[in-house]
């Protein structure tokens, strides 16, 4: 599958690389997750852009975005990142797809700026709840952090295997273009300044997770929750707590799926998302 035509942008002092395409129907916005970049979002991007105007953006410190070692890697840093991204393209209003950290920030959108947000896709989104993956607690401590987030090929297919449920989903390609992006200059001091605004070894800080938790009843956004049963990063028990707090959400479990459920429920993915982005 072809990868569509880096763009670039001057978002204030940034310079973000992301992608565009089709002119029918609502605007999109791809958001992707921590350590991630636009290329995850390859196979739902195609599919989107039969039917939708659709835009997936590296976020700050992520893929080839600029990675300031100055800059804020908060989550509300982020959300005025992605508003900014969205004033700078014209881009009035969208509905929103953030899985896992982008999931965070989606919400964070549609709390801090609601009139910029139609739908809002949360994809094994982070942010609703204090349980998380061990790996990112243990990147959180000086020094073991930047052993284990050192790149390498090795740590990429290690990462990625522990990203989903069945690892022959994965190709050569997307090891590649994980271990291409980790490497990339100041994308491992981004990404642990990241996870380290979230995360101590003990755990997320509350600033992660309790104001989202604390406000999801007033979002009115109509909303779909995406989740793999055998997430290994967030667990599913978050998916629920989402769907009984938002007043407008539906839910979907994949089984046999783990934290990238476009990558391992591609189809299925694509379906259910054109269905409630078009319903």
């Amino acid at each position: 599958m072809q990868a569509p035509q880096d763009r670039y942008i001057q978002v204030g002092q940034i310079k973000a690389r992301y992608w565009a395409e089709g002119n029918h129907g609502s605007a999109v916005l791809l958001l992707h997750g921590v350590g991630s970049y636009i290329e995850r979002w390859l196979p739902t991007f195609t599919n989107l852009a039969m039917a939708h105007r659709v835009y997936a953006m590296d976020m700050i410190g992520h893929g080839r975005t600029d990675k300031p070692s100055s800059a804020s890697y908060s989550w509300e840093a982020a959300a005025q990142f992605v508003k900014d991204f969205m004033k700078t393209l014209g881009i009035e209003r969208a509905s929103l797809v953030g899985h896992s950290m982008g999931g965070g920030i989606a919400l964070n959108m549609a709390l801090e700026f609601p009139g910029m947000v139609q739908k809002l896709v949360l994809v094994s989104s982070a942010g609703l709840g204090k349980d998380i993956t061990l790996a990112f607690r243990l990147a959180s401590v000086p020094f073991l952090g930047e052993i284990l987030t050192r790149p390498s090929r090795e740590a990429s297919v290690r990462d990625l295997n522990s990203l989903v449920y069945d690892p022959s989903v994965l190709t050569d390609q997307q090891i590649e273009a994980c271990y291409g992006m980790s490497a990339q200059p100041g994308a491992q001091q981004a990404l642990l300044k990241t996870l380290r605004w979230a995360f101590n070894p003990l755990g997320p800080y509350k600033r992660y997770y309790a104001p989202i938790l604390r406000r999801l009843p007033s979002i009115s956004n109509p909303t779909l929750i995406v989740w793999g049963r055998q997430d290994r990063f967030v667990p599913v028990a978050h998916a629920h707590v989402a769907a009984k707090a938002l007043p407008n959400a539906r839910l979907h479990v994949f089984d046999r799926c783990g934290h990238l459920p476009m990558l391992e429920q591609t189809q299925a993915f694509n379906g259910l998302l054109l269905e409630f982005l078009e319903g």
